[in-house]
């Protein structure tokens, strides 16, 4: 229903009466509350309901009335997330998965992660510093480059190792920060992933900028995710 309706409310408000939605992560007062445990899939199902917007303080999800059908249509998805994200749900999944393959190619991806280390070509490095996009981490900066070589035996954890004949080394990184993914111009040309990493492009910078670690440090910069940035943009992050 658009927003210049001015029965859009009263008209969701009837649809839900004649048609409500039945489930316990779903309230009606004022408007449509929804509480569920954290998921992505919600999060980002809701990003697409007209007017949806999060309350930090009740850590809800609110949805007017004018925004019913939409959120009915996203509905089965949205609490099929909720419930398999139920503490006793992933419970039952870490308790299924213990001693799987899976289980165990998990946990060696997460100790890997945790050595902040990349494998990059020895001739063709990533310059120090640098916003890029990886095919494992996403987009990092590269903050060092040893001369000690990457064993094939990783090319498990780095598949693009597989695809190469270069000789890899080792370079740690840090994640990159929200005022340094937004100062980034991004390319213009298609990517080459066989070196592992790449320029990011508009789409990869975006998926960046909102990524949850980045929620706190963005109401601090609240500069608009997903464009390119201006000059006043790049004033307004150099004061923090």
């Amino acid at each position: 229903m658009s927003e210049r309706d001015p029965f859009g409310e009263s008209k969701g408000r009837d649809a839900y009466d004649f048609d409500p939605i039945g489930s316990p992560y779903l309230e009606a007062g004022d408007d449509l509350c929804l509480r569920t445990p954290f998921s992505r899939t919600i999060v980002e199902e809701l990003r697409q309901v007209p007017w949806a917007r999060w309350d930090d303080n009740s850590r809800t999800w609110h949805v007017p009335f004018r925004s019913y059908e939409e959120l009915r249509k996203r509905w089965p998805v949205i609490e099929a997330a909720a419930r398999r994200n139920e503490p006793d749900a992933r419970k039952q999944r870490r308790l299924a998965s213990r001693g799987s393959a899976e289980e165990l190619e998990a946990r060696s991806r997460s100790v890997e992660r945790r050595r902040r280390r990349y494998p990059v070509p020895a001739v063709f490095p990533p310059r120090l510093g640098r916003a890029v996009s990886t095919e494992t981490y996403g987009v990092i900066i590269f903050i060092g480059i040893s001369q000690e070589i990457v064993p094939r035996t990783f090319s498990c954890s780095y598949p693009f190792m597989n695809n190469s004949l270069m000789e890899f080394v080792w370079a740690s990184w840090r994640p990159a920060t929200l005022p340094e993914l937004i100062s980034v111009w991004p390319a213009r040309t298609g990517p080459d992933h066989c070196s592992g990493w790449w320029l990011p492009d508009l789409e990869e910078l975006r998926v960046s900028r909102k990524q949850p670690e980045l929620k706190s440090a963005g109401a601090r910069h609240p500069v608009l995710i997903g464009r390119l940035p201006t000059r006043d943009d790049q004033m307004h992050i150099d004061r923090f």
